[in-house]
C-alpha cells in the first residue's frame, strides 16, 4: 500500500469542475475534471508514487477561497506554495507561466523566448498543455502568435471565459 497521499477536494467553477490537490503542504494539482477524473492527476500519481484521497486540507481550502475571490473579480494573484512535478523543461515553462500578469496574454513563441529557447515553440506548447496547476499557474494566458485562442485543458470555452474575466480579450 502506498503511503504517499495527495489530499484532494473538488471545486465547481463557473466554467467547469476542478480537482485540487495538496501534497506535503504544497499545491500540486488544480486540474479540470473530465469524465470524472483528471488526466494530469493520473500522471502526478505516478510521479509522486501516491494515491489521491478526498480529505481535509488547509491548502485545498485556501485555494478554494482564492478561486472564489478570483472568479468574483477580487483576486488577481495567487500566493500559495506549489509543487511542480514535471521534467526540468516543463518546470521551466511552468515557472515562466507564473510570471504572466493577470489580464495579459503572450504567445507560445514569446514564452519560448522567455525561457531562452525560441525554437522550442512546440515543446513549450506541449509543456503548457501538461501544466497540472491550471488557473493558479496561468496557462490560459498563452495564445497563438496570430492572437487566436488555441487548445486548453479545460476546453476552449473555459479559456475564453477566463480571459474575458481578466479583460484580456
Amino acid at each position: 500500500m502506498k503511503s504517499n497521499v495527495i489530499k484532494t477536494g473538488l471545486y465547481s467553477s463557473p466554467c467547469g469542475e476542478l480537482v485540487i490537490g495538496e501534497y506535503c503542504g504544497r499545491l500540486c494539482l488544480c486540474d479540470w475534471v473530465k469524465d470524472s477524473r483528471s488526466v494530469l492527476g493520473s500522471r502526478l500519481l505516478k510521479r509522486l508514487d501516491a494515491v489521491c484521497e478526498e480529505m481535509p486540507s488547509d491548502i485545498v481550502d485556501a485555494v478554494i477561497v482564492m478561486l472564489d475571490e478570483y472568479f468574483s473579480g477580487h483576486r488577481i494573484t495567487f500566493d500559495i506554495p506549489v509543487l511542480f512535478t514535471g521534467t526540468e523543461f516543463q518546470e521551466s515553462v511552468w515557472k515562466e507561466l507564473s510570471t504572466i500578469p493577470y489580464g495579459t496574454t503572450i504567445s507560445y513563441y514569446e514564452l519560448a523566448c522567455r525561457i531562452g529557447n525560441p525554437k522550442a515553440v512546440r515543446a513549450v506548447a506541449s509543456a503548457n498543455r501538461a501544466n497540472p496547476i491550471s488557473i493558479i499557474v496561468p496557462c490560459h494566458r498563452v495564445i497563438g502568435l496570430n492572437g487566436t485562442l488555441t487548445g486548453y485543458g479545460g476546453g476552449q470555452p473555459a479559456k475564453e471565459f477566463l480571459l474575458r474575466l481578466e479583460d484580456a480579450l
